[in-house]
């Protein structure tokens, strides 16, 4: 009669609560769509996910103790019983945290999450619930815990010197993580390399160069050095220079600096910030020029850049003028050798 009623005990509570959990966990979802609630969501995928094999077993272990046992098998089957709870709280904890952060990761805008932040924290948090659920266990079947965590803490610290460089680029990608100095899709410089954030780790970023290849590099190796982020500019500052001859007359050179501001003013995306004749060089007239791109898109300066400079070549075309060419002018025995072309050179009187 005792085996019946166990039976009884055991089967009936396993589907009666299998039951409840599934309509708790249709009703939550149903809420959660018609009011769109986040936490709602959770709970109903966490409730959802309960395993049923550990609640068959905690049912069976009820059953058996229906059956009252002696006192150390009872105590057993209290810490069977404890173990397989703690194990379903340590899934249902686990799964909602990565739950959590996946809809954290899902939201745009100022409430979006970090992905390596959020990715470290959602891995602490796990290792934390996983860490107390044995700590939990072990305390109940009589294990000493003070003795255990005190051992564990002296061979934490020889891990950690002896896994100082990890740990050194963990930190450094949740520096990444909270400074935000750049993001997945963003193109940055550092040293002779350029590229776009592919992926930012753990332990390295990996940048996809304007060659095609994949660089990967420590995070605390990128950040001790000097990132240009180009994705986060809002304009373009840009100064180029030419040189007219140095025989050039004065008369000229006015009217080609008012071309050049002509020039670079009817431009459209782009503002003139100044044209001047600058210096006289060793063998030119030299002039700079700096005008603001209105778009941090390359392409955009280098077309912008190419209209002027073809602009600026017709112009001077028309005050029949060319650009200066370098010229040196060697003595040698009393003659003067002055360079006919790039290539030779012609005596001077």
């Amino acid at each position: 009669m005792r085996w019946a009623y166990a039976a009884l005990v055991t089967l009936g509570g396993f589907l009666l609560t299998r039951g409840v959990l599934r309509v708790v966990s249709t009703r939550l979802r149903k809420l959660a769509e018609r009011t769109g609630s986040a936490a709602l969501t959770i709970m109903a995928s966490v409730l959802k996910l309960t395993s049923a094999t550990l609640l068959f077993l905690l049912f069976v272990l009820i059953g058996l103790h229906v059956l009252q046992p002696s006192p150390q098998v009872a105590r057993w089957l209290d810490s069977l019983m404890f173990l397989v709870v703690g194990l379903q709280v340590g899934l249902w904890a686990s799964h909602a945290i990565s739950a959590w952060t996946a809809s954290s990761l899902r939201r745009t805008g100022t409430g979006a999450g970090n992905p390596v932040v959020m990715t470290m924290l959602s891995w602490f948090a796990r290792t934390m619930v996983w860490a107390l659920l044995l700590l939990a266990v072990l305390d109940n079947v009589g294990v000493n815990v003070t003795a255990f965590v005190a051992s564990l803490g002296i061979g934490g610290i020889a891990v950690a010197l002896g896994l100082q460089n990890v740990l050194k680029d963990l930190f450094a990608s949740l520096a990444i993580g909270l400074d935000k100095p750049f993001e997945i899709g963003e193109f940055i410089q550092f040293g002779d390399f350029l590229g776009t954030i592919a992926h930012v780790g753990i332990k390295t970023t990996r940048i996809r160069s304007l060659s095609g290849e994949e660089i990967s590099i420590s995070n605390s190796m990128l950040l001790d050095q000097t990132i240009r982020n180009y994705s986060r500019m809002q304009t373009r500052r840009i100064v180029f220079g030419f040189g007219l001859p140095i025989d050039t007359p004065r008369g000229k050179v006015e009217q080609v600096v008012e071309a050049v501001r002509d020039i670079v003013g009817a431009v459209e995306n782009t503002r003139l910030d100044r044209a001047h004749f600058q210096r006289f060089g060793p063998s030119s007239l030299d002039f700079e020029v700096v005008h603001i791109v209105q778009s941090p898109d390359y392409n955009v300066y280098m077309d912008i850049q190419q209209g002027i400079n073809l602009a600026l070549m017709q112009r001077l075309e028309a005050l029949e003028l060319t650009f200066a060419v370098p010229v040196r002018t060697l003595r040698a025995d009393g003659a003067v050798y002055v360079p006919a072309a790039e290539g030779g050179t012609s005596p001077a009187g």
